[in-house]
């Protein structure tokens, strides 16, 4: 019996640890709606037809009757793909689809007729030009999106030449017979020449969006995907781990226990949606890197509230060594556990709990403790976009402290907590804002950035709604795709 469950279980593994898998929360999301497809589409429809531009066709050489001819230097002039569009494919990716367009071609003739030598420029233009190209978008090894593999159709209903010079009419016949071998030429250039675009050089410029990348020198964040991309007619949402780790201890990691986001909208172009974990990861990762701490004395400690402290103190200074009395005072402050997040639907809030330690620094001599007490702390955060980098205000709304040592030394504490609250005020929280007001980048190519966005908060999570604006066009996009920043350096 015992060997028959060992075996069950053995076959049962794989799916077990599968499902698990696909059960793990996402920090970020992502969704791309129809509306952000649209403005999408001018820009591939501008790409396409640089890449089709590009199209290079081999010399014709052959004889038809008493014509002998040579084409050469085939080149695109013109292409007119005003019937394009750019739409999703549910549970497969995106259709590009062009219909009803035309091409524009010039190339250069030789050709012996008897005794007559002809040379000469024809333009020719294809009429009809249907592309159907449909893109398969999946998560790689890496975590990362990228095209797997497209699937082209293109097919030119009808071509014509026009021959210019003195044997023009004689030509006419001619030029049916070239036409349909440009036809034939050009309809099999112009899928390998879209394959190449997508699997090359789209998939390049998406391998400069951060995947695993350091945010400053302390932490970094892991923006990998946890499953493909759920594609439907309305949208593609990415789910990301967003997980933000310190760079001293990275396998030192925070699992995910959080809401997973939902997002239901589709009015705007773009979706970010974050929950508590992205922000709790951040948090913990700064604690682990040891950032939550800090040394008030001399200059650092403002002159009322060294008074106050001495005041307080005056006769534990006195019991321990009246000689210390000039000595100076300082205070630590060290964070003793991870800070939380909290996100409703009012805001979100951050509660952070600090030893405070009140030391008197006699010179040469060790430290000496006058006082341990607890600080709890509670912030209000403000979240805010700018162009594609998400940062985090602070800004203190409840402060109380207590004495880790007897409740009558918390009593004599009362006196403290205005001074000690302004000073946080003044000098912590600033502190805190200035590691995170730089913001950090959210997995968007560079040349694509947030505008017009707009916060809501829910139980849980966070909803960022916005605009897309392309500060470049995709062919800057993909140009770019070889200067890595050094931000999105994966490490």
């Amino acid at each position: 019996m015992t060997s028959c469950l060992l075996s069950l279980l053995f076959v049962l593994s794989p799916v077990v640890l599968s499902i698990m898998a696909a059960a793990e929360p996402a920090g970020c999301k992502i969704r791309i709606t129809n509306r952000g497809l649209e403005m999408l589409k001018f820009e591939t429809q501008k790409f396409v037809e640089e890449e089709l531009s590009n199209i290079t066709m081999p010399e014709m050489k052959g004889h038809e009757g008493r014509f002998q001819y040579t084409i050469t230097d085939v080149k695109v002039t013109e292409l007119n793909l005003t019937h394009a569009d750019l739409r999703f494919i549910p549970d497969v990716g995106l259709l590009f689809d062009v219909q009803n367009s035309s091409i524009t071609l010039s190339f250069n003739r030789q050709i012996l007729y008897w005794f007559f030598y002809d040379t000469g420029n024809i333009n020719a233009s294809a009429e009809g030009v249907n592309i159907n190209t449909a893109l398969n978008l999946i998560r790689d090894d890496e975590g990362r999106l990228k095209i797997n593999n497209i699937t082209c159709d293109a097919r030119i209903a009808k071509m014509k030449a026009k021959f210019s010079g003195t044997l023009g009419r004689v030509y006419d016949f001619l030029a049916r017979f070239l036409t349909t071998g440009m036809r034939f030429l050009l309809n099999k250039q112009i899928c390998p020449a879209l394959n190449h675009a997508a699997l090359v050089h789209v998939n390049s410029m998406l391998e400069t969006i951060p995947v695993r990348s350091e945010v400053n020198d302390y932490i970094g964040i892991d923006y990998s995907l946890i499953d493909d991309p759920v594609v439907t007619s309305q949208s593609l949402d990415m789910h990301f781990r967003g997980m933000f780790f310190a760079l001293s201890h990275q396998n030192n990691t925070l699992v995910n226990y959080a809401v997973d986001p939902v997002i239901r909208e589709y009015d705007r172009m773009v979706y970010l949606a974050l929950s508590e974990f992205f922000f709790d990861s951040g948090l913990f990762s700064y604690y682990t890197a040891g950032i939550f701490q800090m040394h008030i004395v001399n200059e650092k400690m403002p002159k009322d509230l060294e008074m106050l402290l001495r005041t307080t103190y005056f006769g534990a200074i006195m019991m321990l060594n009246p000689a210390l009395v000039d000595a100076p005072i300082s205070l630590q402050l060290a964070v003793n556990s991870p800070p939380k997040t909290s996100i409703k639907t009012s805001g979100a809030t951050v509660v952070m709990t600090a030893t405070v330690k009140v030391m008197v620094l006699p010179p040469g001599q060790p430290p000496v403790q006058l006082s341990s007490m607890t600080m709890e702390t509670k912030f209000n955060a403000k979240v805010s976009m700018k162009g594609k980098r998400l940062a985090v205000q602070a800004d203190l709304r409840r402060f109380k402290i207590y004495s880790n040592q007897s409740a009558l030394e918390s009593l004599a504490l009362i006196p403290l907590q205005a001074p000690l609250k302004t000073m946080l005020q003044m000098s912590v929280v600033p502190l805190i804002n200035n590691w995170t007001k730089r913001g950090v980048r959210i997995p968007l190519a560079d040349g694509m950035d947030f505008v017009e966005e707009v916060v809501e908060y829910h139980n849980g999570f966070i909803v960022i709604g916005a605009n897309l604006h392309f500060s470049k066009g995709l062919r800057e996009m993909i140009a770019g795709s070889n200067t890595t920043e050094t931000e999105t350096n994966n490490i």
